[in-house]
């Protein structure tokens, strides 16, 4: 009889088809995940662009100088009128949010404008931070050495800790710098401050404006982003500052752009303000402070 063959075992055959069923398994999760994120990113122009095609809108009319002085105006008288603060020495202190003057050389919609609108409220959408939840622990960066940080370092024990996001060239924001510098002289005992140089609000190369106190392009290092910083530390209040990491993360997970504060104390987000320029108002973290400083001083044994 003739003999048979013995059966021939084939080595590799069972792992060459498992590591294939690995590879496709990956690259369906890896398409999975980038479906995910285009059916989000979908969402959200769904979302945002209502209120993106307001806010042109908005910005359109005043361009009309017409209009543009009745709103400002308006604005000014719309408030009700401060409370006239007077220091030691028996002067009146400015208010802590003067109003927002736009200049009438300076045209509100164009092409950059838009751009920074919607890359704002797109970091806002997204953001991780919100009020009452935890504190997102982004990287940051010192502006002596580069030295890579994290924003919850900064925070000691139960003291709360203001952030205050911002940038030379964003108006409202240095126009505000002396009311913050008020409040950190105030409180510095028992809270804690820190301000986060991000990406410039009105570079000379974006969106610019002629309201900006200060001609500085957009960052492309660290170094570019340094320079900036040691600029608003010269009238800076005596507190931490630290920088954005070029990667825009903190002020990503903030929704910072074009500037914010908020308020942290251990590890929660007790105190979020507006998005720039409208929503950023130091009285309001005047309030805060006020609050928690009555809480503690009711807390304190006689």
């Amino acid at each position: 009889m003739p003999r048979q063959a013995a059966p021939r075992l084939v080595v590799g055959e069972g792992s060459g088809s498992q590591g294939a069923l690995g590879a496709a398994a990956t690259m369906l999760r890896s398409l999975l995940l980038h479906s995910l994120r285009l059916c989000a990113q979908t969402a959200s122009c769904l979302v945002l662009f209502p209120r993106f095609l307001g806010t042109a809108f908005m910005l359109w009319l005043l361009d009309f100088l017409c209009i543009r002085k009745h709103f400002l105006s308006r604005q000014r008288r719309g408030g009700p009128e401060p409370e006239v603060e007077l220091n030691c020495d028996g002067e009146e202190v400015p208010p802590d949010d003067p109003p927002i003057c736009v200049s009438d050389d300076n045209r509100l919609c164009t092409l950059a404008s838009l751009k920074a609108v919607w890359y704002g409220q797109k970091l806002d959408f997204f953001k991780q931070a919100h009020e009452g939840g935890p504190a997102p622990n982004s990287e940051v960066v010192l502006p002596d050495g580069f030295q890579n940080q994290h924003i919850l370092d900064y925070a000691r024990g139960n003291r709360p800790l203001v952030l205050n996001f911002g940038s030379c060239t964003c108006p409202p924001f240095m126009a505000r710098m002396s009311a913050f510098r008020r409040l950190v002289t105030k409180y510095q005992r028992d809270v804690d401050f820190l301000i986060i140089y991000i990406e410039e609000a009105h570079p000379s190369d974006g969106w610019v404006t002629t309201d900006s106190p200060y001609i500085i392009p957009q960052h492309r290092s660290l170094e570019d982003r340094v320079s900036a910083a040691r600029v608003l530390q010269q009238g800076a209040p005596g507190c931490s500052l630290v920088l954005d990491t070029m990667a825009n993360s903190s002020s990503s997970a903030y929704g910072a752009y074009f500037e914010r504060l908020y308020v942290i104390q251990s590890g929660t987000i007790m105190y979020q303000g507006g998005r720039g320029p409208d929503g950023y108002q130091v009285s309001e973290l005047r309030t805060w402070l006020e609050r928690y400083d009555e809480q503690l001083r009711g807390a304190q044994p006689r």
